[in-house]
């Protein structure tokens, strides 16, 4: 990555600028600490990792005088996304845990850029990194996360921010369509048995269906359409009984039947208590109310077009499309940032808190927040319309 002369490196992320500022004070302590709490990456042909999915080959290169060096890449720093070869993710303490020879052999992170670090890998050093990895705190997701090189304004940025809710809880920058999502074997397993995905299919089928806001249950949108319409004839939000009643009659008239009319009433009951749950923790104003949970198909839209380019079964093309039309339909369906947020709270904790206000509902609380007050916060620096 060249830089023009005389000017401050611009680093891709907060890893890197430590790294190149650790560098350049000779720093090896504070190298080891942001190594630490970062997820290091080993390049693998795509062929090899499929086959050996479960193992990670780590080739030796050997300068001219005969040092064999092992490298690892920072997300900052991973190359431009190829079908044909992957990476898998690793820590310091896979690192330092390799089977490593005595001496004559070296770490090298992000060789040839200015966020370089080389590292002697004889047991003593090693036993250092493992003091340091132990030591440190590493965040488990919640994180808002940006690249610099990724996307910030534009189409593409816009759709990649209605994915942000899923970017901060699994901690990976928001505004990336690239090499990785995840490293590749754990892309593949989280499609397989999160999603059903094994192949491209089966992906193409299950993000059509999340464009289409099929995906989620069709009830939630039905009841919410419902109170839409009896709010524009009476002129105000009708009470919760005579939503209530509205929506059992509407279901009645269209052939439900008796378990499925109660199912009805109970899911606007469930509504009514997550929307006095979400004016309390901020995610509604005080006379807020959710429209639609469209959202939650289109922010998982644009996630799964990360995953699917991770995990190779699209290429960047097609995965950035897609992701920009999830941003004109969530652009469509709501007035801003904060209402498509509460729409897809509500889809999600519809489908899977059953009212126990725990992680799932936590994470959108989380997420919420950071994207409303955070000044990187794409939601404070891309206008809504």
């Amino acid at each position: 990555m060249n830089a023009i002369p005389g000017a401050p490196w611009a680093a891709p992320s907060v890893t890197e600028h430590l790294l190149y500022e650790a560098g350049a004070r000779g720093d090896t302590e504070a190298q080891l600490r942001v190594l630490a709490d970062a997820e290091l990456y080993i390049a693998a042909p795509k062929a090899e990792a499929d086959a050996r999915p479960e193992t990670v080959v780590w080739r030796v290169h050997r300068d001219a005088a005969g040092w064999g060096h092992r490298t690892v890449l920072t997300r900052g720093m991973l190359p431009p996304w190829h079908p044909e070869w992957v990476f898998h993710g690793v820590s310091l303490k896979w690192v330092a845990e390799f089977g490593w020879p005595d001496s004559g052999q070296s770490l090298s992170v992000n060789p040839g850029t200015p966020a370089a670090v080389l590292l002697d890998a004889a047991p003593g050093h090693r036993a250092l990194w493992l003091r340091h990895y132990a030591e440190n705190e590493r965040p488990d997701g919640d994180r808002l996360i940006a690249l610099r090189h990724g996307a910030l304004h534009g189409p593409l940025a816009y759709g990649l921010a209605c994915g942000a809710h899923l970017a901060v809880g699994n901690g990976v920058p928001w505004n990336e369509v690239g090499t990785v999502y995840q490293e590749y074997s754990r892309q593949l397993e989280s499609l397989r048995e999160g999603w059903g995905i094994t192949g491209r299919e089966e992906w193409q089928r299950r993000l059509n269906a999340l464009l289409d806001a099929r995906d989620s249950p069709p009830e939630q949108d039905f009841v919410l359409r419902v109170r839409e319409r009896l709010r524009e004839g009476i002129g105000q939000t009708p009470t919760a009984e005579l939503w209530r009643e509205t929506a059992a009659g509407h279901a009645q008239d269209i052939g439900a039947d008796p378990a499925a009319v109660r199912g009805i009433e109970e899911l606007v009951r469930r509504v009514l208590r997550y929307e006095a749950r979400f004016r309390a923790d901020g995610l509604l104003a005080p006379d807020g109310r959710v429209g639609s949970t469209v959202a939650y198909d289109y922010g998982r839209a644009v996630n799964l077009a990360r995953w699917g380019l991770a995990a190779r079964f699209c290429d960047p093309r097609e995965a950035e499309q897609a992701i920009v039309y999830a941003g004109a339909l969530g652009k469509s369906a709501y007035p801003s940032w904060e209402g498509f947020s509460a729409g897809y709270a509500l889809g999600r904790v519809l489908r899977f808190d059953g009212e126990e206000y725990g992680r799932f509902y936590e994470q959108n609380v989380i997420a919420h927040r950071l994207l409303t007050e955070n000044e990187g916060s794409p939601w404070r620096n891309i206008p809504w319309r």
